[in-house]
């Protein structure tokens, strides 16, 4: 008995020693990867007016840098300092990222060019899903890839047709392009969250049997998934500018408005995640509407500290991201899986990298001209020169296309699975560097300064106002109307009195910008403001805010 107890104690302490030792290289994998970061923040600061370089490319770099020393003093066991999972990705990292895109949104360029962002986010990503699902099919089993299942192909077709649209930003000027911005910009948001959607489509369905009723379920779902999400987003963003505006935290504590905001965006997230909508989609529109609403209800000091709190938590996952990509590039488990020759792997490459090229270019210049058919306004057309801009702006991939192709090969036990996930990641990282690197001296030589100064959007449209501007301009815009009365809003058939009714289909595509806006601002003026607050809102100053105040003037006087 008593040998026994000792052995027990023995064991028991043998155990505590080793999940110490667990606990203490997990803190200092910790300590490193924060050091990382703060690298990656001055690094970027001081290559901010590099035109060759931005920080998604200095994370990736320093990854690389990182995980080649770590492999060399682990003697080639492996290059990673935390171990990432894919569902740490869609619940912790994405959600910050996505829901600070809606609310920093530049309204005003965002909703003037909806209809060509929508063609390009929701209609390019079907153009695209298909020529690179078709293209995959054909050219894999000529370099080793065979017998690959149809939703493993499908899968790769969302994957590459996923774009990075946080990369893509960071090389363009909003103030110098500002139509170019606004049209990347969305389309990046609209494509990450319907390619995400798409994936879940293509996961759920069976594709051995496949029929054409089960295509019609293909779209139906996709449709009820992508309204759906976005209904539950808008109505969380209501939700928290209705519970603001009626109990305003803010005379006790501002503290919790803030807290409010970020908890109501996170849950939109979540309750799509739960019901099996798009986490994505759902909380970019509670961004939307809670920029346009909720920030105007709560106190001044909110409204500063949200703002840069948001953009801080999005900056710091996005980097965080791209420097474990960087890391993972050189994980050799995946690379020893591989049983593909280099001449194998080098076509699947370049196959994939056409196939990118070939399926962004099919829908970027014929939407376009779409585009420029169904406006009417000179500024909002798209030249070929700005046509180019936006094919090569959208070549990355990144962070979702990473997140979806860890999610589909789950840990790459399987050699086809290794094979894909290296050669996404390689793609990722030639088309980030690549690619990046080379948009800025591409938009310099398409639109030199005294060329880009033609193209340029009016007065009325530059962004060159400050966030906080931005913030106060109406959800959508109508330019081409005079404004409205401000007593003209007794009831609905009032609202839809005098509007334009198309006579054919060309009137049909060229109208509803007009329209839609002109139905807006009323229902907006009439009925949502007056129930959500929002723009015009006049809030009374908190107690703190007053103590702060008297504090000031006392110590001016004193």
């Amino acid at each position: 008995m008593a040998t026994n107890d000792v052995v027990s104690v023995s064991h028991s302490m043998l155990l505590k020693a080793t999940d110490l030792k667990d606990d203490r290289i997990d803190v200092i994998s910790i300590c490193l990867f924060v050091f990382l970061l703060c690298a990656c923040i001055v690094l970027g600061h001081l290559l901010e007016e590099n035109r060759w370089m931005n920080e998604s490319i200095t994370a990736l770099l320093l990854g690389l840098f990182t995980g080649s020393i770590v492999l060399i003093s682990s003697k080639g066991q492996g290059s990673h300092i935390l171990e990432f999972d894919e569902e740490l990705f869609f619940i912790y990292l994405l959600p910050p990222i996505i829901f600070n895109a809606g609310f920093q949104v530049k309204k005003k360029e965002f909703f003037r060019n909806f209809i060509t962002i929508m063609f390009f986010g929701v209609i390019g990503v079907f153009i695209s899903f298909g020529i690179i699902s078709t293209g995959s099919w054909y050219f894999f089993s000529k370099f080793g890839l065979k017998n690959l299942p149809i939703r493993d192909i499908l899968a790769i077709g969302v994957i590459f047709s996923a774009t990075d649209s946080v990369c893509t930003l960071q090389v363009l000027n909003q103030d110098e392009t500002p139509l170019l911005y606004s049209l990347v910009f969305g389309e990046g948001v609209v494509n990450d969250a319907t390619s995400v959607v798409l994936f879940r489509a293509v996961q759920t369905y069976n594709f051995d049997n496949f029929t054409s009723l089960e295509g019609l379920q293909i779209g139906g779902s996709f449709l009820y998934l992508f309204f759906s999400s976005c209904i539950l987003g808008i109505a969380s963003g209501l939700i928290s500018a209705y519970i603001i505006k009626t109990m305003y935290f803010g005379r006790h504590s501002t503290d919790r408005e803030i807290a409010i905001m970020t908890l109501m965006a996170y849950l939109s997230y979540v309750f799509a995640e739960l019901f099996y909508l798009s986490g994505i989609l759902s909380v970019f529109f509670c961004g939307i509407v809670m920029s346009h609403y909720t920030w105007h209800n709560v106190t001044e000091n909110s409204r500063i500290t949200s703002k840069h709190s948001f953009a801080t938590m999005s900056f710091i996952a996005e980097t965080f991201i791209f420097l474990y990509v960087g890391m993972d590039a050189l994980d050799f488990e995946k690379w020893k899986m591989m049983q593909s020759s280099f001449t194998e792997s080098a076509g699947l490459f370049g196959s994939l990298l056409f196939l990118v090229l070939l399926g962004r270019a099919a829908f970027v210049f014929p939407l376009s001209a779409l585009s420029n058919y169904s406006t009417k306004s000179p500024d909002a057309k798209i030249n070929l020169r700005q046509m180019v801009i936006i094919w090569w702006a959208g070549l990355m991939r990144g962070a979702v296309s990473i997140a979806l192709a860890f999610n589909q090969g789950g840990d790459a036990k399987d050699s086809n699975q290794a094979t894909l996930m290296v050669i996404t990641i390689i793609i990722v990282l030639f088309s980030t560097i690549v690619f990046g690197t080379a948009t800025k001296p591409l938009i310099s030589w398409l639109l030199p300064p005294h060329f880009r100064s033609n193209y340029s959007d009016s007065a009325s449209l530059s962004p060159k106002a400050s966030l906080d501007a931005d913030f106060h301009i109406p959800l959508l815009m109508d330019t081409e109307r005079e404004e409205l009365e401000a007593n003209d809003r007794s009831t609905i058939n009032q609202i839809l009195n005098g509007l334009p009714r198309p006579q054919s289909i060309g009137m049909l595509l060229t109208a509803p910008r007009s329209t839609i806006h002109h139905v807006w601002r009323k229902f907006d003026d009439s009925y949502m403001r007056p129930t959500f607050g929002g723009r015009g809102y006049v809030r009374l100053v908190s107690r703190r805010d007053m103590d702060i105040q008297e504090d000031e003037i006392l110590e001016d006087h004193s």
